[in-house]
């Protein structure tokens, strides 16, 4: 694992486990308002925790295998299992949701005093704002370490920022008008928020299970191809490029004049992996296929002097995202 690597392992290890430890705390300190109150909002509030203390632990567990180096079993490495780790998740979420309504549908048509209500409120407030820090924590370091288990962690921890947000709105109206039922009205359409919320870590996790192209990391690669762009490489085609964990696996094919020996195509090669390796790591997985020019490739041409010519280069196009990820016509 190079340096990057461990940096960034030791980061997400390290968000994760505080992500653990306070959300265990946070969780303890909702199941103690809803003792004080008996108030169904939060109750369905504190439901949610307990998936958050689950989700975490079981990313902290993810964090830690996808960081093992590959392997003869897995050689791709491990990266994928953070997929398996935000659809998880996100199943959780939709779970937790069904258990809110089950707590206070009942209470609309039932409702009850909610004694203490000024206190478990404050203890919310306090909570909420623990909250908010947390999870806007790991979704900037999620992105810093390109981790989505970090990202839909946070994400999560977010969704309850809302739904805390939610219940203390709708508690506060109970306590100016009397309105007992509304505790439990407020408790369902929270609930409504949660199952979108975890619906599109699922959709999300599904996309990354199925190598689904990533639009911005194309474009990425894309932009080092035209910034380092050399003469001799004539042209770039069949690109394609997926994350899995803290690696990047890209391949794509280079057009190389015909003449080249191949040991000057092997240099170029490598320059060309030197370039990926110094911006996405030493751990990026590159393969590049080498095809030598033919005629109907030289309008597009800027290498020179070629004795092969047929044709004047008109004009050589921007590799952007659209021209490398082409297929070549036949």
């Amino acid at each position: 694992m190079n340096l990057k690597a461990t940096s960034n392992f030791k980061q997400r290890l390290l968000a994760i486990s505080i992500s653990v430890l306070l959300s265990s705390g946070l969780m303890a300190l909702k199941f103690y308002a809803y003792w004080l109150t008996d108030s169904a909002a939060i109750l369905s509030d504190a439901l949610e925790s307990i998936i958050n203390v689950v989700a975490s632990s079981f990313a902290l567990g993810s964090v830690i295998f996808a960081a093992r180096s590959p392997d003869p079993s897995h050689p791709y490495g491990h990266g994928k299992v953070e997929f398996f780790s935000a659809g998880f998740e996100g199943a959780l979420i939709i779970f937790a949701a069904c258990g809110i309504f089950y707590q206070a549908w009942p209470r609309i048509f039932q409702p009850h005093t909610l004694p203490h209500l000024g206190g478990g409120l404050l203890i919310l407030v306090g909570v909420n704002l623990a909250n908010l820090l947390l999870g806007a924590g790991l979704v900037m370091m999620g992105r810093r370490t390109n981790s989505l288990v970090l990202v839909a962690d946070g994400k999560h921890i977010l969704t309850d920022v809302y739904t805390t947000g939610g219940v203390l709105l709708g508690l506060a109206l109970v306590l100016w008008t009397g309105w007992l039922w509304l505790d439990g009205a407020v408790a369902c359409l929270v609930g409504l928020n949660i199952v979108v919320t975890g619906t599109r870590l699922v959709f999300q996790a599904a996309a990354g299970l199925m190598d689904t192209s990533d639009p911005r990391l194309l474009a990425e690669i894309s932009a080092i191809l035209q910034k380092h762009r050399k003469s001799i490489w004539i042209d770039v085609h069949q690109l394609r490029a997926r994350r899995s964990g803290d690696i990047v696996h890209l391949d794509f094919h280079l057009i190389l004049p015909r003449d080249l020996s191949l040991e000057e195509g092997h240099r170029e090669v490598k320059e060309l992996e030197k370039i990926f390796q110094d911006h996405f790591g030493k751990s990026a997985d590159i393969l590049i296929h080498v095809d030598p020019c033919a005629r109907p490739i030289c309008p597009v041409c800027g290498f020179e002097p070629c004795e092969h010519r047929q044709a004047d280069t008109r004009q050589q196009s921007l590799w952007q995202t659209a021209v490398v990820t082409a297929k070549p016509e036949e």
